[in-house]
């Protein structure tokens, strides 16, 4: 009887390793941050503002 009792619960404890499986692994999408400053707008106003005071300085 305990051989029994031994062998039902070494069949249950070896089910429940193999119940789940395997499992592919889940990858979350990267999170990537979009730049929002053009290029072009950085040099130009600087220029445009130096132009300006160039002109008020020579009248």
């Amino acid at each position: 009887m305990k051989k029994l009792a031994l062998a039902a619960a070494l069949t249950v404890a070896a089910s429940t390793a193999y119940a789940g499986g395997m499992v592919e692994p889940v990858m979350e999408p990267e999170v990537v941050a979009a730049s929002t400053s053009s290029s072009s707008g950085g040099i130009v106003v600087p220029l445009l503002l130096l132009l300006i005071i160039a002109a008020a300085v020579s009248n």
